[in-house]
């Protein structure tokens, strides 16, 4: 990992990527697990708007409360488990794929 002194004496053409300019920062990860959750969010929220469904009404059929719904649906709150994501996705006629790439 450069230190943050050397990256900024950089010039533009030797940041060739946001993803390069982040992984010398070593924040890549961390950005890219925060875009994977609001992808994640807004895909579930989206859903949420077509079945006209309420948080509060999810959070009834997933038989949990209204504040674990805030944190699930929170893009920058990444401690969401995978089986409330899959519980939600399920109410809302969805299913959960993960992949390694």
């Amino acid at each position: 990992m450069a230190s943050e002194e050397a990256i900024k004496k950089r010039s533009v053409s030797e940041l060739s990527t946001l993803d390069s300019f982040l992984s010398d920062m070593g924040k890549l990860e961390e950005f890219q697990a925060t875009a994977i959750k609001e992808v994640l969010a807004w895909q579930i929220e989206e859903a949420m708007k077509e079945q006209h469904l309420s948080r509060k009404r999810l959070a009834e059929r997933m038989g949990t409360s209204r504040s674990q719904i805030g944190r699930l649906l929170d893009p920058k709150d990444g401690n969401v488990t995978l089986a409330t994501l899959q519980r939600a996705a399920e109410v809302v006629g969805r299913k959960v794929r993960i992949e390694l790439i």
